[in-house]
């Protein structure tokens, strides 16, 4: 039983895409491993970019750089 938990920032990612990254993952582990998709559980975990952080500073601070 694969288990796959994917981490992203939360920001804004609709339910259908949510549910298109969860089927295609899990069609991934089926094509290319072999993988019962029945018993392939994915998990999404939506971060706040201020509880995320790239060298030494976090996502939202490093986003306001960028604008």
């Amino acid at each position: 039983m694969p288990y796959v938990n994917i981490k992203i920032t939360k920001e804004g990612l609709t339910p259908e895409k949510k549910s298109a990254l969860i089927k295609g993952v899990t069609e991934l582990l089926h094509n290319l491993l072999g993988k019962n998709p029945q018993t392939t559980v994915i998990i999404i975990d939506e971060v706040d970019t201020d509880n995320w952080g790239i060298g030494g500073e976090t996502v939202t601070d490093r986003r306001k750089k960028e604008i």
